[in-house]
């Protein structure tokens, strides 16, 4: 009976390893998924058709992340993911690298509140911070961050100089109020492990277009268009 068992728990051990590879996938592809929604959904919207749209096409990068939360009572904090994709000289984008964003802020905050984010990276110089282990908002005093929203007329990033500019997209739309001091974005280099099947640097995914996964064409082809 004792060797019956043992073989039990051998051959489910075994089907748990080779289960593990896929099912961590999940979370990875559900973020690239909803970051293409966030892409689809903001390049619809009237707002960031007049204001943001040139400026996309004109970028270094792009990070996209598709659910922000943020909630608390008194003390609050905000935590995502999402995914960076370099803009490539014949216009394609690169395969998508993982990032995490998260920070704390104080504040009268009440109940649960999520949005979707762009972050549009102009400059090669924002690029490299972003690359680096960690980027710190407001840390930095070379790189300047824009955060926009609604009321934001018929300025672009292009004449405001920004070397990073953060739209906010909630269920209505472009709206501002987001807060990013002292927030972390860092790249999750075992999400790229688990995505590509190999260990591999975000730098690697996105300047060498060292790896490449099918499932992720959607979202470069609608920030190509």
């Amino acid at each position: 009976m004792s060797l019956i068992r043992g073989l039990a728990v051998l051959l489910l051990s075994l089907f748990a390893l080779s289960a593990t590879p896929a099912m961590a996938q999940v979370d990875q592809q559900k973020t690239v998924n909803n970051a293409a929604s966030t892409v689809e959904r903001m390049k619809t919207d009237s707002n960031f058709q007049k204001t943001f749209l040139d400026d996309l096409r004109k970028s270094r990068a792009v990070l996209v992340i598709p659910d922000l939360y943020k909630g608390g009572f008194i003390v609050g904090g905000q935590y995502g993911n999402g995914v960076l994709l370099v803009h490539q000289q014949d216009g394609s984008w690169s395969p998508p690298a993982f990032y995490t964003m998260q920070g704390g802020s104080l504040g009268l905050q009440i109940g649960l509140e999520s949005s979707s984010i762009m972050f549009i990276i102009n400059t090669d110089k924002a690029l490299q911070a972003v690359l680096s282990n960690q980027f710190r908002f407001g840390a930095d005093a070379g790189i300047t961050v824009l955060v926009v929203g609604a009321g934001m007329g018929a300025s672009t990033t292009s004449n405001l100089g920004a070397d990073i500019t953060a739209i906010a997209l909630s269920g209505v739309g472009l709206y501002g109020g987001l807060s990013l001091e002292g927030t972390v974005i860092s790249s999750r280099e075992s999400w790229n492990a688990s995505y590509y099947g190999q260990n591999v640097s975000s730098r690697a995914v996105v300047l060498d277009n060292a790896v490449s996964n099918p499932q992720s064409d959607r979202l470069r082809d609608i920030l190509a268009r």
